[in-house]
């Protein structure tokens, strides 16, 4: 099945940027074996990604509480007051308007996920679902549960100003649970509990050959983390540099002219003020010298 299209997921409300799609589509296109999970699903954007690199043999899982009541007054408000479109049906329709049939569908808190899915049987959790700290911890040890040694976590809102209970979260498992980070975006943290340097050697590699994202790396400690975001605009080919180098002389050049022009028309009209002024103040002199000229030539 090929990708699914930009204008697909533009279709579908939700927030998953293109950097991220980009970075899902690499992590989920690795030779790994093993089955698939998000953890909060909204309305099927990044679900309908993800299903596509559903292979044959795996299952895909999502879990979601839709329009059902939440475990707890807490999270009640935020799904309350963040998630009022959400409903089942509307995932089911998005889902399918790209797929030709639905995902393992846990319908619930992602707490009862142990429930559903087999521990070490996940190559990818995607976990986008509370970002109430202790939902968000429960979530971090589901994951852990649930993945293979070597497999991937992506942890949406890992840094956002309205969900501190996810970095802390998160970032308490990279400190205290063996979580080590590969890669980050500016929405995403991606991670695995297995050893994060021959991952990142190969993003790295696909890094370098892919212009639309911008990256580099920063050492923390002894760790080493990628960070990742989409480009304003892609850098031009090498066939092309000589001549945008060419054209932005010519550019710089008419820049200087134009100012050189500028600076000369100022002094002009400059000139001409003072010109106008003095003979403004001459005017009225010469007038009356020639009526007292006329007055002399009329007395004789």
């Amino acid at each position: 099945m090929s990708a699914p299209s930009a204008t697909a997921l533009d279709r579908i409300p939700g927030w998953f940027w293109p950097a991220d799609q980009r970075l899902f589509g690499w992590f989920l296109s690795a030779d790994a074996p093993g089955d698939l999970l998000e953890l909060g699903a909204y309305l099927g954007k990044s679900a309908v990604l993800i299903g596509d690199h559903l292979r044959p043999g795996e299952t895909f899982t999502v879990c979601d509480l839709f329009e059902s009541e939440a475990p707890d007054a807490a999270n009640e408000a935020e799904t309350t007051g963040s998630y009022s479109t959400l409903t089942r049906q509307r995932f089911e329709q998005n889902y399918l308007s790209v797929h030709d049939s639905l995902p393992e569908i846990v319908h619930g808190p992602t707490s009862v996920i142990l429930n559903h899915v087999k521990a070490d049987s996940c190559r990818f959790v995607h976990v986008d679902a509370s970002h109430l700290y202790a939902h968000v911890k429960e979530d971090v040890l589901a994951a852990r549960t649930v993945l293979r040694g070597d497999g991937i976590a992506a942890f949406d809102d890992y840094r956002s100003e309205h969900t501190p209970g996810v970095a802390l979260a998160v970032w308490e498992a990279v400190a205290g649970l063996g979580l080590s980070p590969i890669c980050v975006s500016s929405q995403k943290l991606y991670a695995t509990w297995g050893d994060p340097v021959p991952v990142q050697r190969r993003l790295l590699a696909w890094l370098a050959a892919t212009p639309e994202l911008w990256h580099t790396t920063d050492i923390l400690g002894e760790r080493e983390l990628v960070r990742i975001n989409q480009r304003k605009k892609p850098p031009a080919p090498d066939g092309e540099l000589s001549e945008l180098g060419r054209l932005s002389a010519e550019l710089r050049r008419t820049a200087a002219d134009l100012k050189k022009t500028a600076a000369e028309s100022r002094t002009t009209v400059q000139a001409l003020k003072t010109a106008t002024k003095e003979i403004g103040l001459v005017g009225p002199v010469v007038h009356r010298a020639v009526r007292w000229t006329r007055r002399r030539l009329t007395r004789r």
